[in-house]
């Protein structure tokens, strides 16, 4: 059984997945692949949206969870991580944990990302991103959002469904319109306050 210090409660991860901004041209680039934690974590979901440097970076599918105690760790695993060594990753580790000893357990999440937000089309609906992805990210990063319209965004992150949410608030699949026009409305203003990053996208010509 794979118990230490540190694992003395699990820890649960939701639909966002916080980095910090130095890994995130890693993660872009597709050199850092996993995110190892001290003690034990799991993920709630496999669909993750991965933050850093204080906003959105991409989206992503968590593919395989491990647990390794730290003296089982080998190279390999650093260089999924974006180290060159156990060596190199320990010694990172221990800037955010502080002191780790050889029996402390640790979560090693393996993902993949499936869209960068760095790069999204113009072109295609919704700018390539799902209406469920545009209320979460706009949850988390808009303030002051007015109760009714935070209330449409709260379920469509439930529903995932524009149809189903427009049938849940208002009993008619016709308010979809409604639906639409507050997600464009935050789609928006993601795009204006540099949360999402996209070329070519002009906020008056798609309103």
């Amino acid at each position: 059984m794979l118990t230490s210090s540190h694992t003395s409660r699990i820890k649960f991860i939701g639909r966002h997945l916080m980095v910090k901004g130095e890994y995130v041209d890693l993660i872009l680039k597709g050199v850092k692949k996993t995110t190892i934690r001290l003690g034990i974590i799991k993920p709630k979901y496999d669909e993750v949206i991965i933050h850093g440097g204080g906003k959105p970076v991409a989206l992503a599918k968590i593919i395989n969870v491990k647990y390794k105690k730290v003296k089982e760790l080998i190279d390999d695993d650093a260089r999924k991580d974006g180290f060159p060594s156990v060596k190199m990753l320990l010694k990172e580790l221990e800037k955010s944990y502080g002191k780790i000893s050889p029996n402390d357990v640790v979560t090693i999440i393996e993902f993949i990302v499936t869209k960068k937000l760095s790069s999204l089309d113009v072109r295609e609906p919704w700018l390539g991103l799902r209406p469920v992805e545009i209320a979460r990210i706009a949850l988390r990063y808009c303030k002051n959002i007015p109760q009714e319209e935070r209330k449409i965004l709260e379920d469509l992150t439930r529903t995932e469904s524009i149809r189903k949410t427009a049938m849940k608030l208002y009993g008619s699949i016709s308010r979809r319109r409604k639906i639409r026009k507050v997600l464009k409305k935050y789609l928006d203003m993601l795009v204006n306050k540099g949360v999402i990053r996209v070329k070519g996208y002009d906020t008056e010509k798609n309103n």
